[in-house]
């Protein structure tokens, strides 16, 4: 299961930006029904991961985790070693670009997720699920 949440409440309940929904429309991804939720507890015992957009939530995730849980964040760009950016930056006070931007970001550090999911279980197996939460900030309207 992948989900997102944000680090703050601003927008709880609300549908993505629809500069998001538009750019995502164009890769044929559907974020109808998705609505903005914020971090809760359970979400670092549900997820196996818990990954953050940058280091400001990065550091958030880290005050709200229980220490012995920790070692479950990290930042989605660390799977994307090759990429110009270790941050996903949030494109809400730019044009539709930064919308495109943020997902190229998303799809590589995905990308190098499964990677290393593959390297991590040798291969897929029937039953096998693993869970992934990437906290995206509510205002950026993923």
């Amino acid at each position: 299961m992948v989900d997102s949440a944000g680090t703050n409440g601003y927008h709880l309940g609300s549908s993505p930006d629809g500069r998001a929904i538009a750019a995502a429309a164009k890769r044929r991804y559907d974020l109808n029904g998705h609505r903005a939720r914020k971090i809760e507890p359970t979400d670092f015992t549900d997820f196996d991961r818990v990954l953050a957009m940058d280091n400001t939530n990065l550091a958030y995730l880290q005050n709200k985790c229980p220490p012995a849980l920790r070692s479950k964040l990290g930042l989605l760009m660390d799977f994307a070693p090759a990429a110009s950016y270790r941050e996903v930056p949030d494109p809400y006070c730019g044009g539709h670009e930064g919308f495109e931007l943020v997902l190229d970001l998303v799809e590589e550090g995905a990308e190098g997720l499964l990677d290393q999911l593959r390297q991590e279980l040798g291969h897929w197996h029937a039953g096998w699920r693993t869970t992934v939460l990437a906290w995206l900030q509510c205002v950026r309207g993923f």
